[in-house]
């Protein structure tokens, strides 16, 4: 590092690496506790933080397709028409770009995703499961030709075996993608395993030019330290949300994110605000973060859907639970 890339801050001179970006998802991956039904006031404080702090990318929300997921069942973020984003961000004349993230074989992506020209989204990031790689590719040309950055996120990692692993990022790396993101879904993995998929994932990508980016759940607590070890190891593409607000047991803390970077182009109090006057309000109606169910599918390398249906039930015997999972209900 040269010393123009130090700051003093906090009593000590500390370094930092320009060419990381973070991604905020709040909205998107909060999205799923809530069925997207944000209101304009919450949507339009965290893109207000967004900006303020420096933050790089702000996803907005899904490209869902309207005829698999009903309209009367969702709101609005589930599907981030461009009135919608618009409502929120005029023409977004910032510097913070917009993103959304489009499910394979789940979004209507020839009609749904209107040409870069027609947007204010900047960024579409493709969401696979290793299946359904044929038919993300489709969907990463099509965003490409319609003029946008493309990144692709493979979900379920913990569960790929790693020839068809080896098999998509072959196939992934020969697309025009900026980013490739590394998912820990299930909130599953830990430090050592992180660094065995970017390893495997920058022997693919580093030839192409390609980043690796890191999206972690904290079933065990480990999103925010699986984070720190995706940086030592070189990933520059961040995925945070405000207080960790994600599906299930949620994701890295932007806050604690921020802090860590130690940029100076990054500010730490605009997000502070907005979860203080926002974020956490909504704590007691969503109800995400660690707690026991949670930690009980990401230890069993499951998908967190069990646990949500027991709070949403109402909770109840946590051994009952975890006898169940156990055995594969």
């Amino acid at each position: 590092m040269t010393s123009d890339e130090d700051q003093k801050q906090s009593g000590g001179w500390v370094s930092y690496r320009p060419e990381i970006k973070i991604l905020d998802c709040t909205i998107r991956d909060g999205g799923l506790m809530n069925n997207h039904r944000f209101a304009d006031e919450t949507v339009r404080a965290v893109y207000a933080a967004c900006v303020g702090a420096g933050v790089d990318y702000m996803e907005v929300g899904y490209k869902a397709s309207k005829d698999i997921f009903p309209v009367a069942e969702h709101g609005p973020w589930k599907y981030s028409d461009e009135e919608d984003i618009r409502r929120i961000v005029g023409d977004n004349d910032t510097s913070l770009k917009l993103s959304v993230m489009a499910d394979a074989e789940k979004t209507d992506y020839e009609k749904d995703i209107l040409p870069a020209d027609q947007s204010v989204l900047d960024l579409i990031r493709v969401a696979t499961y290793i299946h359904q790689v044929p038919t993300a590719l489709e969907m990463i040309q099509d965003a490409h030709e319609k003029g946008y950055e493309v990144g692709c996120n493979i979900m379920a990692l913990s569960t790929v075996p790693e020839p068809e692993l080896e098999e998509a990022l072959a196939l992934l790396v020969q697309s025009p993608i900026k980013a490739l993101y590394i998912v820990d879904s299930f909130g599953n993995l830990y430090s050592e395993q992180v660094s065995y998929y970017q390893d495997l994932y920058t022997r693919f990508a580093e030839p192409k030019g390609i980043t690796i980016g890191m999206h972690a759940h904290n079933n065990l607590q480990l999103a925010y330290s699986n984070t720190i070890q995706a940086i030592i190891n070189g990933a520059n593409m961040l995925d945070a949300t405000m207080a960790g607000l994600g599906r299930g047991a949620g994701n890295c803390y932007l806050e604690l994110l921020i802090g860590f970077l130690h940029n100076p182009k990054y500010h730490l109090r605009p997000v502070l605000e907005c979860v203080h006057e926002h974020i956490e309000p909504m704590r007691d109606e969503l109800a995400w973060g660690y707690d026991l169910p949670y930690m009980v599918t990401g230890l069993l390398n499951r998908h967190p859907r069990a646990a949500m249906r027991f709070k949403e039930n109402g909770g109840g015997d946590i051994l009952e639970f975890y006898d169940r999972v156990l055995e594969g209900e």
